[in-house]
């Protein structure tokens, strides 16, 4: 497993930091990519791309745990970098990155689907599950994470995005 990277910090509302990790993480794939092993020498076809996780946290608890002082005013930011960060309620702990696949998105979810909802690139068609658009969450947890760990929907569907976006607004609220 790659090391967790604590990458910056940002003042939001209420007083609050959000920090951003990333973490190239391995989950299991059903399928092998030919084009990727017949490119296999060639460094486009075989860059992994870290996944995010975005955690929203009390700057005093923050200075707590990483021993970081960040009082921001909302919109600063912080650029950080801090390779294999540990919890001091923890320090034996490794932080990992876990991806856990939903259909039940939240309201914010469901009303932004066009960007929140699982998709084969940015613009791409959407992939579903059992006709549901599928939401990814990433979650910070202090402990190790195997590839199996991560809950990641089979048997999924890609679906059109360029239909009746009405339609498809009514999908996503369940109208």
């Amino acid at each position: 497993m790659n090391s967790i990277i604590l990458e910056s910090a940002k003042g939001v509302k209420g007083g609050k930091v959000q920090l951003t990790f990333s973490q190239i993480v391995k989950t299991p794939t059903t399928s092998s990519n030919v084009l990727g092993i017949l490119n296999a020498s060639d460094d486009r076809f075989n860059q992994q791309k870290p996944r995010y996780a975005w955690l929203a946290a009390q700057p005093e608890d923050i200075k707590k745990q990483f021993g970081l002082d960040l009082n921001l005013s909302e919109g600063e930011e912080l650029q950080l970098d801090i390779v294999d960060p540990r919890l001091a309620s923890n320090p034996d702990a490794e932080l990992n990155i876990l991806i856990v696949e939903t259909t039940e998105g939240s309201t914010w979810d469901v009303a932004n689907f066009e960007t929140r909802a699982k998709r084969a690139g940015k613009d791409g068609d959407f992939i579903m599950h059992e006709g549901k658009y599928i939401y990814v969450n990433t979650i910070v947890v202090d402990r190790p994470v195997s590839e199996n760990d991560h809950k990641l929907f089979k048997n999924t569907v890609r679906v059109s995005a360029t239909g009746d976006t009405k339609s498809m607004i009514s999908d996503a609220l369940g109208e």
